[in-house]
């Protein structure tokens, strides 16, 4: 008889646990709580509009290539790839703007038009950051860590200055370039990590590798074609889902879980994957006395930012932007300051704006454009309906003048999703986006362990454990947690296919 596994939510980390326990020939129900798959990657479809609500960079592409070869199949027979050029667009302020590009001369000789010799030290920085993102991929990210001396072994002793683990990233851009252009380019990356360039270890300088060199990738369909494959292949690995279907608690004898308890009623379960909010799921699912971290521990926490995020259809064209466009205020201190250190609803912010109509006609009627408006604000503030109102129309202000784009009058669909939505959709801890910030002191040892503490067969997912936020990171999650519950070597085989791909030694 099959042994009986019940997958907590479906968001990218509960799909994949799914599809991986499926294939070790487990019987796998996932329950979800909202009507439709993907978790913060769900798709809201509006009058001809097509929104992914929440990821929407597809970087390390290796990563989901190698998850679908665990299964003999090829990511392409699932969904394709398009790779975008340019990257990414940069508006600075005061209309000047840049294009980032995949072709890495042309970003040096970007970076020479901000200083002189800038070409050559992000050649030189760029070597850097292949090296620790080698490093990262073939000997830390694939692990579990369950003590100390498993993180701080003799790779960081031996490698632990050019892995640049005691430092900070903004000090470590800054041994290499003054501009603000340039250490912002090279900096951005981190407020989705949900951290800040002064706390983030400069270790992050890895993903300048990812995005320059690697290249920033668009799935064809948007991040609701990846969510639907992943269903699909769990579904080929007889994975059962039920939607519409919260857990409210479990069924215990003595320190193991027996069932899992819903309002439609029980599901027997030998063992428990989790991806809901970590802190959902330790502090309000299970009784105290079974919570693995207690309420100060959380509130120690350095919890990552939430995202104020407006979906607008827009009639007409703006050719204005490419897919991905990004604005960096001059001091863009002070929008982490008031994420970070005094907690308020940032003025004159940086953002991120996504118009994947773009790259993708299918997500918008013909003519019209697809945007995606996020600014990275504090957890934790009050969201009542004025508060929201008044931003929205602060923040569309602001990038009609950043931008050039009239938008305000071209309207056709319009969505506010912010604190009280990730709250109420994915009971997110302080309505936190992307759970705990990527500090040096939440990284892997440090970060919500996969194991439960108290109950052996309670498992865990997502974007709390080691190696934390991200989709590609999430993946490997889900690997390092049904190792965890079974005793396999999946993060071992990513490991060994990492170490041939950079062509190192995994141990």
């Amino acid at each position: 008889m099959s042994r009986k596994a019940v997958v907590v939510g479906a968001g990218f980390g509960g799909l994949s646990a799914a599809a991986l326990l499926g294939r070790e020939g487990l019987e796998v129900t996932v329950l979800e709580k909202n009507p439709e798959p993907g978790g913060r990657a769900r798709v809201w479809k509006q009058d001809g509009f097509v929104f992914d609500m929440g990821p929407s960079w597809y970087l390390m592409p290796e990563v989901f290539d190698d998850f679908f070869a665990l299964f003999g199949k090829r990511r392409e027979d699932y969904y394709r790839l398009t790779r975008l050029d340019p990257c990414y667009r940069v508006f600075f302020g005061k209309g000047e703007q840049v294009d980032v590009t995949p072709d890495t001369a042309a970003t040096r000789r970007l970076f020479e038009t901000f200083e002189p010799g800038a070409g050559s030290r992000l050649a030189e920085y760029l070597e850097l950051a292949r090296y620790k993102y080698d490093t990262a991929m073939t000997d830390f990210i694939y692990r579990e860590y369950r003590h100390l001396f498993q993180f701080f072994n003799h790779k960081i002793a031996m490698g632990g200055l050019k892995l640049d683990l005691f430092s900070s990233l903004d000090r470590s851009v800054r041994r290499f370039f003054s501009d603000r252009r340039a250490r912002q380019i090279l900096e951005y990356a981190m407020v989705f990590l949900g951290t800040s360039p002064d706390n983030a270890p400069a270790l992050y300088s890895m993903l300048t590798h990812v995005d320059l060199t690697l290249g920033v990738w668009y799935p064809d369909g948007g991040f609701g074609s990846i969510v639907k494959a992943l269903e699909r292949l769990s579904v080929e690995q007889g994975v059962k889902f039920l939607y519409d279907c919260p857990v409210t608690g479990y069924r215990f004898a003595g320190q193991r879980i027996t069932a899992v308890r819903t309002p439609r009623g029980e599901l027997a379960a030998d063992l428990v994957v989790c991806n809901a909010d970590y802190h959902h799921a330790d502090r309000e699912l299970l009784p105290p006395e079974l919570a693995s971290y207690s309420a100060a521990w959380w509130n120690r926490r350095i919890v990552a930012p939430t995202m104020f995020v407006l979906y607008l259809g827009i009639a007409g064209r703006v050719p204005e932007l490419v897919h991905h466009n990004l604005y960096f205020q001059e001091d863009w201190r002070r929008h982490f300051h008031a994420i970070f250190r005094q907690p308020a609803w940032p003025e004159d912010p940086c953002f991120y704006l996504s118009c994947p109509s773009k790259s993708d006609p299918s997500v918008a009627p013909a003519g019209m454009e697809n945007l995606f408006v996020l600014v990275p604000v504090a957890p934790g503030l009050s969201d009542t309906d004025d508060i929201r109102e008044s931003y929205a129309a602060m923040v569309i202000q602001h990038v009609e003048r950043v931008t050039g784009i009239a938008i305000r009058d071209r309207i056709k669909v319009r969505r506010i999703f912010s604190h009280r939505d990730f709250v109420a959709d994915y009971n997110a801890f302080k309505g936190t986006a992307l759970g705990l910030a990527h500090t040096l002191g939440q990284t892997a040892i440090f970060r919500p362990a996969a194991r439960s503490r108290k109950l052996p067969n309670l498992f865990y997912t997502g974007q709390y454990p080691h190696p934390g936020v991200g989709v590609p990171m999430t993946l490997i999650a889900s690997r390092l947690a049904v190792d965890a519950a079974l005793g396999t070597d999946l993060a071992a085989q990513g490991r060994a296919r990492e170490a041939r791909r950079h062509g190192r030694v995994s141990r």
